[in-house]
């Protein structure tokens, strides 16, 4: 097993060394092995952990939910079952985010829409007001 410094450690990772840092920070990444001189050094499983911890933040895990899933990863008694638990609760906050953003950008399509883009002042934007009373604007008769 060979040993590496973080900046090795990040250009194989392509993770920013502060990043890195704030990883053990946070828990995330074990206290790593220093040499005499207090450099740190880091090894191959440091690479698999980090290379997880992206994963797992590219597919939408928060740092404490991949903190529970290292803890599950590294348990002798976790089961597939507590892992797949924990995935089932984020495709449901996802599919929870992707209605609220489709409610988002529908009401904001509604606004676009009814919106006079030839009044100069914001008395009357269709945009303005609908921020301002929280409302959808109802689609002008004809469009």
């Amino acid at each position: 097993m060979s040993t590496m410094t973080v900046g090795k450690l990040a250009k194989t990772t392509g993770i920013n060394i502060e990043t890195v840092r704030f990883y053990e920070r946070e828990g995330l990444m074990p206290k790593p092995e220093r040499t005499a001189g207090g450099h740190r050094l880091f090894d191959d499983s440091d690479i698999a952990r980090l290379r997880f911890i992206q994963h797992a933040k590219d597919v939408g895990f928060t740092l404490r939910e991949i903190h529970d899933l290292l803890f599950l990863r590294d348990s002798e008694i976790a089961t597939c079952e507590d892992v797949c638990e924990l995935a089932r609760r984020k495709v449901g906050e996802i599919d929870r985010k992707i209605v609220m953003l489709t409610e988002m950008r529908d009401h904001l399509n509604a606004l676009t829409e009814v919106c006079a883009n030839d009044q100069r002042g914001t008395d009357c934007c269709a945009i303005i007001k609908g921020l301002e009373v929280g409302e959808k604007p109802r689609k002008k008769k004809g469009k």
